[in-house]
């Protein structure tokens, strides 16, 4: 399907995220070249080459870890020259990690109770208290978080802490946690590195080596 089948399906709005000429370069080493590319409401942008190629670099680049030695990547409009990552989270940017960036001593709920930390109201203390509203506000997160966690499969491992499970049902706390900020734009780093066919939920097969709209 082209990108103006879908169009007139309705199923893809506005631009999202434009990314124009964007480059890279760790010391003399270049990561990225004139990069460009865009992605809009409601629809899924994969990309695609080896390892390094810059899939994360590209990545981090959007969610403001980088900053792009030339180009400019527009979110909503608004063209950010630098963006920090707690910027880009309040913006609705939320990713993956293809390293594994969680709380290892902390369970399952815990891990995906940060991503609600931005939606979070009450002050930093009386969240640690859990008293008057805070601790009216804390059940009402429970509760998205809970469906997160149906949604996921991961009902038995709810309370158990996050370093004891397998890498695939770590990964899907990765992602619980990225869907718990509610984003707007979900980058998805390496989804289904390390997984097997159980974890993945697929079949082995081959995918195309260029970018692709779906």
């Amino acid at each position: 399907m082209s990108a103006s089948d879908v169009s007139r399906t309705g199923q893809i709005g506005n631009v999202l995220l434009q990314v124009e000429h964007a480059s890279l370069t760790f010391g003399g080493v270049k990561a990225l070249t004139d990069i460009c590319f865009d992605v809009r409401e409601r629809e899924i942008r994969a990309i695609i080459g080896p390892n390094g190629a810059g899939k994360s670099s590209l990545l981090n680049l959007i969610n403001g870890v980088y900053t792009p030695v030339a180009g400019t990547i527009s979110y909503r409009g608004q063209v950010r020259k630098r963006m920090h990552p707690v910027d880009a989270a309040r913006m609705g940017i939320a990713r993956t990690f293809q390293s594994l960036a969680l709380f290892k001593g902390m369970s399952v709920l815990d891990n995906i109770m940060t991503g609600r930390t931005l939606r979070m109201r009450s002050g930093l203390l009386a969240q640690a208290l859990r008293i008057g509203p805070a601790a009216r506000e804390e059940i009402e997160h429970r509760k998205v978080v809970e469906g997160i966690i149906d949604f996921l499969e991961i009902q038995p491992y709810r309370r158990q802490p996050v370093g004891m499970l397998p890498y695939g049902l770590q990964k899907r706390v990765d992602l619980g946690r990225a869907l718990a900020l509610e984003p707007q734009l979900l980058l998805l780093d390496e989804p289904m590195a390390g997984m097997n066919l159980e974890e993945s939920g697929g079949e082995a097969g081959h995918v195309p080596l260029h970018p692709r709209r779906q």
